[in-house]
């Protein structure tokens, strides 16, 4: 089973996001902080995706992206999506050149986050 991380400081949109998430038949993990997200990633190494918020109480998900393009992680793969309600032009620009896989723009679209997750899992059965 594909296995994402979500990580958002807003305890109801963690709720809402792992909703979609696991009634599309994906395994999905919640972080509130920068934090948490690494000590969830060192003890499920198969993560694939992470879902993160920029704005983060403890490191930003800008941090995030660039702690993981710099090998925190080893040299897992994982895909980063990054998510906003606050983020403006230059902010989205640093998140790709830092290796995010897409933005998504808050109040989120669920129609669209279950496009990138086809996308990202093309073997995975929706259900």
């Amino acid at each position: 089973m594909n296995k994402i991380l979500v990580v958002d400081d807003e305890p109801e949109i963690l709720e809402e996001i792992h909703e979609v998430i696991t009634g599309l038949g994906f395994e999905c993990i919640c972080a509130a902080n920068t934090s948490e997200a690494f000590s969830m990633l060192q003890q499920h190494p198969d993560l694939e995706l992470v879902i993160t918020d920029l704005r983060l109480p403890d490191q930003s998900g800008l941090r995030l992206l660039q702690r993981l393009s710099e090998g925190e992680m080893g040299d897992r793969q994982l895909k980063v999506l990054v998510t906003s309600g606050h983020a403006d032009r230059d902010d989205v620009i640093q998140l790709f050149r830092h290796g995010a896989v897409d933005f998504l723009p808050k109040p989120l679209h669920y129609d669209h986050l279950v496009v990138q997750l086809q996308r990202f899992f093309p073997e995975h059965q929706m259900t």
